[in-house]
């Protein structure tokens, strides 16, 4: 049963992901931002948002490495008539067989658990109950330059110094992909939202220490060379209110619910079916 709930909790996840921007192409092949969202969405069972905020965008760029490498094999395995032998051919038919029966049973589940029905009462019960559980700590969006010496932090610094707003973020991004050696680098530094003590203490001190559309003016040290900061957006602790949560509240609650009329549904087939 957990490895079902876990199934229709990722499906659920990743059907809210609406994404269509182009990353690459791989022989006119396109590889959208939606195919790497629904990539991760998919190895972390609908719990990307939980991995560190560190490590999300080395995360992205491996999984993007992967879907590339993906389209360059099936590209070849198509050019040297992989595709057409006799052995493809008949494994295809065994997928196919099985996957038949797999998506059978996805949507069998699904239509089951979209017809389990959530009051409005259960629903408030549950924020009123677990109001804790949607306690959001202090919270910074920020993008990092990442050299190895202090004289190249200087020298972006010195470079961005003079601009501000959609400007000094455009430059910004810009220099991170040009010159950052971190693994963010190629998303434009972007390292997402993170909560006190998620990076490393010199980069954390400084990140939260800064307002919204500052860059440091000083690079910071870490045991992983000099940063420069920009910081994006900044949010305050807070409660998120109920209708914020509630369609997190309902899945839920539904999911919960899934897990027992999931076993009611399975001893009903089994005092039908003819199992010897």
């Amino acid at each position: 049963m957990n490895k079902v709930t876990k199934l229709i909790s990722a499906l659920l996840l990743t059907s809210s992901i609406a994404s269509a921007q182009t990353l690459v192409t791989v022989n006119g092949k396109a590889i959208t931002q939606n195919d790497v969202d629904t990539e991760l969405m998919n190895a972390t069972q609908g719990r990307f948002n939980q991995v560190p905020a560190d490590r999300q965008a080395a995360f992205r760029q491996q999984v993007l490495q992967q879907l590339i490498g993906k389209e360059l094999i099936y590209d070849d395995a198509k050019k040297t008539g992989i595709t057409k032998t006799k052995e493809y051919e008949e494994e295809y038919k065994k997928l196919e067989q099985r996957m038949k029966k797999e998506l059978a049973i996805q949507v069998w589940q699904k239509k089951l658990l979209d017809g389990i029905k959530i009051s409005e009462k259960e629903l408030k019960d549950y924020y009123k109950k677990n109001k804790e559980e949607f306690n959001e700590k202090e919270s910074v969006h920020a993008r990092h330059i990442l050299v190895k010496t202090k004289e190249e932090a200087q020298k972006i610094i010195a470079e961005l110094k003079p601009l501000s707003g959609e400007k000094l973020k455009e430059k910004f991004i810009e220099l991170a992909k040009k010159d950052s050696t971190g693994p963010s680098g190629a998303n434009g530094g972007d390292l997402g939202y993170f909560t006190q003590g998620q990076m490393v203490p010199e980069f954390n001190d400084k990140a939260f220490s800064m307002k919204k559309g500052e860059i440091t003016t000083k690079p910071v040290k870490t045991q992983f060379g000099y940063h420069v900061i920009y910081v994006e957006d900044k949010k305050p602790s807070m409660t998120r209110k109920f209708d914020e949560v509630k369609g997190f509240i309902e899945q839920r609650l539904k999911l919960e619910k899934f897990k027992t009329v999931m076993k009611e549904k399975m001893d009903e087939l089994q005092k039908k079916a003819k199992i010897k």
